[in-house]
């Protein structure tokens, strides 16, 4: 670049990916550079092959215009070295959804769990009518009623490969069911003493065909168990009050949040205790990882490519490795303490950022599919927005008027679906940060929502006893 040719239209930037790692040194661009520019520079930078789209970040704020233009507007000196912060975005773009395709009856009291398939293909819910049932989402009606539980399904989680379909209940067993003929596999599995709050699998990556899957339960235990075997194989115990989340790793770690104010971190092969995570002053409600969307849908992507046994394990980790990069697997957890904490758990058990903003308890965190954001979902109404490397707030999404229960991503990490007490579904837009779509239609509090791993769908439910899918 001809430096000469007037110093006063270009500025010093300095490029860095999302961990702070410098790409190349500080140098001069053009202030008529934008994103287009900016991103085939970065494409040329790191040699990639075909080019890929990023998008550009100058504290926190997302860079959409000229570089001149920026500084102007927010009068920064082009004295000062830009700090311009680069992240892949998705290949491909989800359409947000827009309107209510079908309201189905079915559940006869209210519908507690919600949950698709990896592949989108199928859809499960489990309701205080002690049903599991599936649907049809070609018909858009219901498929099988899986009878099998005494009490409230509280809790449902499809195996990663996408065979198995397992429930839990307010009475503590266990159900594993086939998802294509809607039939028990076996006898419920009694062990825990109390209603089951959560249920993880072991990552595909890890292990293929999928076997092993965690329980978490009101007992103060969390259970590993074998959907082959058909029995408990290890009886993670140690929280002296109720276990309420638990997520199994992309390490092969399994984390269980409890009442206790604690989180503890354990290895699976004799269900030692590694290591104890402490700072929260209440509860801990919800646990979410940076590598939960790859790690719920396993070797299954937005091409919608069936792979074999054999390579359906290589594909997802090679998909794990690429969600995870060279960083280290992140964890935030949200408490009735009103805050959160980020932690790199591998690397410290101190938190590396707590998360302060919320007035009320905080129901669920969820990271985006590729571990960017972090969303928070709260009694106080609101749905915050976090940057999921640096914990930093970004901003708080307005609009409901009752406590917002539940979160959920758009594959492509660019919206954010909320459900709420106050009857209604919002979608939310990351880049400009507002509200996309209002989408009321429930009679009743919505207590859960999924957006389809395919992006294609959004299916809610709750105390109105209906399942409503969403299309765009």
């Amino acid at each position: 670049m001809n430096m000469e040719a007037g110093m006063g239209n270009t500025v010093m930037c300095l490029l860095t990916d999302p961990e702070g790692t410098h790409l190349g040194s500080a140098m001069y661009i053009p202030q008529s550079a934008g994103p287009l520019q900016l991103t085939q520079l970065v494409n040329k930078f790191l040699n990639n092959e075909e080019m890929l789209p990023y998008s550009f970040y100058v504290s926190d704020e997302e860079l959409l215009v000229p570089v001149g233009t920026y500084l102007e507007k927010n009068k920064v000196s082009v004295e000062n070295v830009l700090k311009i912060v680069y992240q892949q975005q998705a290949v491909f773009r989800i359409r947000p959804v827009n309107r209510c395709s079908q309201t189905i009856a079915g559940h006869a009291e209210a519908v507690l769990c919600v949950s698709f398939s990896p592949d989108g293909k199928q859809l499960a819910s489990g309701s205080g009518d002690t049903t599991v049932r599936l649907w049809d989402l070609n018909t858009e009606t219901p498929l099988f009623t899986c009878k099998g539980h005494r009490n409230w399904v509280l809790s449902i989680a499809w195996s990663p490969d996408g065979k198995h379909l397992v429930s839990g209940s307010k009475s503590g067993e266990i159900c594993c069911w086939n998802p294509k003929k809607g039939e028990l596999d076996g006898n419920p599995l009694t062990g825990h003493k109390k209603w089951i709050t959560g249920i993880s699998w072991e990552p595909v990556h890890l292990s293929s065909p999928c076997r092993r899957f965690v329980t978490s339960s009101k007992d103060g235990d969390a259970r590993i168990w074998d959907v082959t075997l058909k029995k408990s194989l290890i009886c993670l115990s140690g929280h002296t009050l109720a276990v309420t989340c638990v997520k199994w790793g992309g390490d092969g770690i399994i984390y269980t949040g409890s009442q206790d104010c604690t989180i503890k971190m354990w290895e699976t092969t004799q269900g030692k205790l590694i290591r104890e995570l402490k700072g929260h002053g209440h509860w801990v409600n919800s646990l979410a990882l940076s590598t939960e969307y790859v790690l719920r849908t396993g070797a299954f992507d937005h091409t919608g490519r069936q792979y074999p046994p054999n390579e359906e394990m290589k594909k997802a980790l090679e998909r794990y490795n690429q969600t995870k990069g060279d960083s280290p697997e992140r964890l935030v957890s949200g408490s009735d303490d009103f805050t959160m904490f980020l932690w790199e758990p591998s690397v410290s058990k101190q938190p590396k950022k707590r998360l302060t903003g919320h007035q009320q308890l905080v129901n669920h965190v969820y990271f985006s599919p590729d571990g960017k954001w972090i969303a928070s979902a709260s009694f106080d109404r609101s749905v915050r927005l976090w940057n999921g490397v640096t914990g930093q707030f970004v901003t708080a999404f307005r609009g409901h008027v009752g406590p917002v229960y539940q979160v959920s991503w758009s594959a492509d990490s660019r919206l954010l679906l909320s459900g709420s007490k106050d009857s209604t579904l919002k979608i939310w837009e990351i880049r400009t940060k507002s509200l996309k779509q209002d989408l009321p239609g429930h009679a009743d509090e919505v207590f859960a929502v999924d957006w389809s791993p395919d992006g294609e769908k959004v299916v809610s439910g709750g105390k109105d006893r209906v399942l409503k899918l969403w299309k765009g």
